[in-house]
């Protein structure tokens, strides 16, 4: 079975992106339910797969980071209201048998994000 991984890399200061709240949501239509919330670790990780093995399932899913009070907590003064406040992925999986890892690149102006192993 399959499982969804993350890993949040500070790119403005070549850190791991340590503690930033992110949560899960699936989106079914116009409805979207949370289903895991977490805070990232000091390698900017997961202590555990966000979606695991028994919820890994085919859909449409969000993950949103929250990056301005990440960028808040550690000092850098950010404009009111930040440019970015929270980075919003939507993805698919397709796959139940296969590890989805979605990692973020993000400074306090730009983000990426790809599909990663």
């Amino acid at each position: 079975m399959g499982y969804l991984t993350t890993h949040v890399l500070d790119t403005a200061h070549g850190l791991p992106g340590k503690g930033i709240s992110v949560d899960l949501y699936r989106i079914e239509g116009t409805n979207k339910t949370l289903l895991h919330c977490c805070i990232t670790n000091d390698d900017g990780r997961t202590d555990t797969p966000i979606l695991a093995e028994a919820e890994f399932a085919v859909g449409e899913y969000e993950l949103v980071f929250s990056v301005a009070s990440y960028f808040r907590k550690i000092g850098v003064v950010l404009p009111d209201p930040a440019f970015i406040d929270e980075v919003v992925i939507r993805f698919g999986i397709a796959d139940i048998e296969t590890h989805y890892h979605v990692p973020l690149l993000v400074s306090p102006y730009g983000y990426s994000t790809y599909r990663g192993s």
